[in-house]
């Protein structure tokens, strides 16, 4: 691989098939790719760019809510890997999130994310990990260079979460919900995936 790392293609891996020596991380559910979750990409991104590392987009398919029978997705994994590939991302992983791995130890994740060397790790404030959630911020922290995400409010002065998102959707409040979810610069078809290699089956890869 290269030293030019820009995003014109996007490269789908699971989280078993990626090490670097050096990435800008972002990790998240990213349920439905709302303008908070634009934000924090954006920023990995960029800083990634001006470093001269790859940037790096890891989430979990199912995702966490929808496998313990919380949420249903606001949208489809191919709508959400389209649209977190069109903000410009090196690469995106794909943790399957199984009852083994809802499981492990919060150290394993911890693990996990060290074959990719962040420099630095874009992320929410109540992002968990590990069994029993056991996993936060702050042990994040003791391991790796860590930013919160900033939050992003709607006109209303409230914050945009995929959680408000789905409360609008299921009061009938779909207008509502809709200037959260895509910002002006957007673009492109969300069923397909734009510039993207999807190396997920391709158990030879490993970077």
């Amino acid at each position: 691989m290269g030293l030019d790392f820009t995003g014109l293609t996007t490269r789908i891996v699971s989280d078993r098939q990626l090490d670097l020596p050096g990435s800008v991380l972002a990790i998240g559910a990213f349920d439905g790719v709302h303008r908070g979750h634009q934000a924090l990409i954006n920023a990995t991104v960029t800083e990634a760019r001006e470093r001269g590392l790859p940037s790096v987009l890891w989430t979990f398919d199912p995702l966490p809510k929808v496998f313990f029978g919380r949420a249903k997705a606001l949208i489809p994994l191919r709508q959400r890997l389209a649209l977190m590939a069109s903000l410009g991302s090196d690469w995106i992983v794909v943790a399957p999130f199984t009852a083994q791995y809802a499981a492990r130890p919060a150290l394993d994740f911890l693990a996990d994310l060290a074959r990719i060397n962040p420099q630095r790790i874009h992320i929410g404030e109540d992002f968990r990990f590990g069994a029993r959630q056991s996993g936060d911020l702050a042990l994040l922290a003791r391991h790796f260079p860590v930013t919160p995400a900033p939050t992003i409010t709607c006109s209303e002065g409230e914050r945009i979460s995929s959680t408000r998102i789905r409360a609008l959707c299921a009061t009938g409040r779909a207008e509502a919900a809709a200037p959260l979810l895509r910002a002006p610069h957007m673009f492109g078809s969300p069923g397909i995936l734009p510039l993207t290699e999807d190396l997920r089956f391709n158990e030879d890869h490993h970077d």
